[in-house]
């Protein structure tokens, strides 16, 4: 069993290194930087390792991410690591796509343990014949081929003893079998892959997404098992608050849709208040502490469910208006009921011993607050 021990101050020994994959992501770029703050020496891979700059000197601050960094040009995606960065003579990139049969090979060598934030984002699926051979054979089997790629290269490494694996709270759904709303929803509402693939004609690329996650979750958890590794999976619901990456990410855009009006984004907040009776939150910085909490507990088994809290779309457009007075959520409280009929429950997580720092009321404030800074909010 893996329990990593807490180390702190300058002469405690080095902690061990550990991988993160999809590290230029939003969760996985705060996640390197999170491990690096706590003493770990981090292998981070990426498909584009000019992307560098997400390592820059902010990267190891407190603070949002400065707004002539979220200008997504050449200049910015070359900004070179700082050496004088804390931490930094603890990070190692490499370049690694879940598409290549021992592309992870290098990262995860002499790896303790691998994050597998990373997945496969080709979810083009646009009405045609053939569909849903295309969708099985074009999307969802090299989805799965990825994420066996990662694990088998934990077992070459002979040194990986857990994995914590990224999922989705798009797995989850607060409908029973008879399609009644559950008194509780947990990690074990597991949505049926063949109630997705009956609700396809409620949009192809939203469905498809969630069909990639619950494969490759499914598959992991059996690879895992079959060959003897340790694997924990986290479910994060929307995700929020500051962030590192070059542009503002698709789940803090999603969360502000009913502000920003994106007709793209809006319909999946939409889709998720709808599957789930709410929208659950969490802040990135909760969500990577309990990645590491789940790597370093030697009793975390099975699956974890990381929310504080949900609201209904009419109570965030509320919480939003008080962030940002020029927005009005009137037609939101005509357009939906506030009521929740399903309680969101990350106590399976929280009898672990994990605690929330942030509540979803400050998860709001926070994603206003840095896209006003940034300039995506006016």
């Amino acid at each position: 069993m893996m329990m990593m021990m807490m180390m702190d101050g300058r002469d405690s020994p080095a902690r061990p290194t550990v991988c993160v994959t999809g590290a230029t992501g939003y969760i996985g770029s705060w996640l390197v930087r999170s491990l690096l703050q706590r003493g770990y020496r981090v292998h981070a891979t990426a498909r584009d390792t000019g992307r560098r700059s997400l390592f820059s000197p902010s990267f190891h601050t407190l603070t949002p991410i400065p707004r002539r960094h979220l200008e997504t040009t050449d200049k910015a995606a070359k900004l070179p690591l700082s050496s004088s960065s804390e931490g930094s003579d603890r990070l190692s990139v490499f370049r690694a796509d879940l598409r290549e049969e021992g592309s992870f090979d290098e990262a995860v060598r002499g790896c303790v343990a691998l994050f597998h934030v990373a997945a496969s984002m080709d979810f083009d699926a646009s009405a045609q014949q053939n569909i849903e051979d295309r969708v099985r054979s074009e999307i969802l089997e090299p989805a799965v081929r990825g994420t066996i790629n990662v694990l088998q290269a934990c077992i070459r490494s002979e040194t990986v003893k857990r994995v914590v694996f990224t999922s989705s709270v798009s797995t989850i759904t607060a409908k029973d079998d008879t399609g009644n709303w559950r008194a509780v929803v947990d990690e074990s509402s597991t949505t049926p892959t063949d109630v997705v693939w009956n609700s396809k004609p409620r949009g192809w690329i939203l469905q498809v997404y969630v069909l990639s996650k619950l494969l490759t979750e499914e598959k992991a958890f059996e690879f895992a098992e079959a060959k003897g590794i340790e694997l924990v999976s986290i479910v994060p619901p929307t995700v929020a608050g500051p962030f590192l990456t070059p542009s503002v990410p698709a789940s803090v855009r999603v969360l502000l849709s009913p502000i920003t009006g994106d007709p793209v984004l809006y319909p999946v907040l939409v889709s998720v208040n709808s599957r789930l009776g709410s929208v659950p939150l969490a802040h990135i910085e909760d969500i990577c502490d309990a990645h590491i909490f789940l790597m370093e507990n030697a009793d975390a088994k099975g699956r974890y469910l990381c929310s504080p809290g949900s609201y209904s779309i009419p109570q965030l457009a509320d919480l939003m208006s008080l962030e940002y007075p020029s927005f009005s959520s009137e037609r939101f409280r005509m357009e939906f009921h506030d009521s929740i009929p399903s309680v969101i429950s990350s106590n399976r997580l929280k009898s672990l011993g994990f605690e929330f720092k942030h509540d979803v009321r400050e998860i709001v404030k926070q994603s206003v607050n840095c896209c006003m800074n940034c300039g995506f909010l006016s």
